[in-house]
């Protein structure tokens, strides 16, 4: 009689891994320039339990009674479409670097809107890759790990997005900004605390889902490409001075390096700015006027992307100005654009006015009212159980 063969299961784990709002530097990853994210107190959870049949069965509490189920071994580009796309694709991009992965039940949970452009997709890669990591006793470096489910997001889900999502949802600090530079990926936290120096982050949700693997994005890509490619260099992001982009004869492709370059020299000039304010001791006033300065930029920042790179909206263009007359220092909209959300800049003691002067903007015109996210620099993804 063959004996009877044992299966180790481990027991489940719970992993949380928070969306981020992008200080500046907006399609600036993919150039290879700089970026200035900080990660929310919002996100999402995966709680992951093992399984002995190399099944993977996904359920998210978002998409109530659709249950995906896919064998590891089977999986490939284009075999899971939809939400489950994206924990499907970290097990593909683990187990493609060489990672072991088991099979396992995967439930998520989140506190994030969907296609708002504050990183849902990658805080669910990351929470689901740190959870399949536990389950398999894998210990992977947390740089090496945003890369896999920036992978599983380009290569699997078809959403050709940079690096700064992933690296923001692993990599952030509490009370800090985190300037990236997407071609080194040197890192530097700077101190970002709006609450403490009596200012706020405020995020409004226009309510205009945006998705990143709609051909607008990809456009915007190839056109910086193509920039780079007539310009001589090997990315947008290695260009410092904003004239270059004179050089280039298409209006279009002018614009679009122009936006590149110069967002990507509001991320320093704005990295520069709080790390001198963190380093002295400085009171209400001189707190006051960093958040003026680094107002001012969000809001170049937003005609921008409107102008130069032409991936705002019209509920972005009104919540930018409504936020500025009813008290903001500035705000811009944030993501890849085409919809999503707004991240304006102000003193705390403004936000119900703020608040309450998009919501009448939004009624005014019967759209669909915002919603609203207090943005509170938080920790990088963690296990909780």
């Amino acid at each position: 009689m063959r004996p009877v063969r044992k299966t180790t299961v481990r027991p489940a784990c719970v992993w949380f891994a928070p969306g981020r709002a992008n200080l500046m530097g907006e399609h600036t990853d993919y150039n290879g320039g700089f970026v200035l994210p900080f990660a929310l107190a919002q996100g999402v959870t995966a709680t992951v339990a093992g399984r002995p049949d190399r099944l993977l069965v996904l359920r998210s509490k978002q998409v109530p009674g659709d249950r995906v189920t896919v064998a590891v071994d089977e999986l490939a580009p284009g075999s899971v479409t939809g939400w489950a796309a994206y924990p499907a694709g970290v097990a593909w991009a683990l187990r493609d670097a060489g990672y072991p992965v088991t099979g396992a039940a995967i439930d998520i949970d989140s506190d994030l809107p969907a296609g708002a452009g504050v990183s849902s997709s990658a805080a669910l890669e990351c929470s689901v890759a740190l959870a399949l990591c536990s389950l398999a006793g894998s210990a992977v470096p947390r740089r090496e790990l945003a890369a896999i489910a920036r992978r599983a997001e380009n290569e699997f889900a078809g959403a050709p997005t940079g690096i700064i999502d992933q690296s923001a949802a692993l990599l952030c600090q509490a009370d800090h900004a985190m300037l990236l530079d997407c071609t080194t990926m040197d890192i530097t936290q700077v101190p970002f605390r709006p609450g403490p120096d009596g200012m706020a982050a405020l995020i409004a949700d226009t309510r205009v889902p945006h998705a990143l693997v709609s051909g607008e994005y990809a456009q915007r890509r190839a056109e910086c490409e193509a920039a780079a490619r007539l310009l001589g260099v090997p990315t947008l992001g290695s260009v410092t001075d904003v004239a270059v982009a004179g050089r280039l004869a298409d209006p279009v492709l002018r614009r679009r390096a122009r936006h590149v370059i110069s967002d990507s020299g509001r991320a320093r000039a704005i990295a520069a700015e709080l790390a001198a304010a963190g380093a002295g001791t400085t009171g209400a006033e001189a707190a006051r006027g960093t958040y003026r300065f680094i107002g001012r930029l969000l809001t170049e920042a937003h005609v921008s992307l409107r102008d130069d790179f032409e991936v705002s909206w019209p509920e972005a263009d009104l919540a930018v100005d409504a936020a500025i007359a009813a008290g903001a220092f500035g705000a811009r909209m944030i993501g890849g654009g085409f919809g999503g959300s707004v991240l304006a800049l102000l003193p705390a003691g403004r936000l119900p006015a703020v608040r309450g002067a998009l919501t009448e903007a939004f009624a005014q015109r019967s759209w669909t009212p915002p919603e609203f996210l207090d943005a509170v620099p938080s920790a990088a993804a963690r296990r909780l159980s």
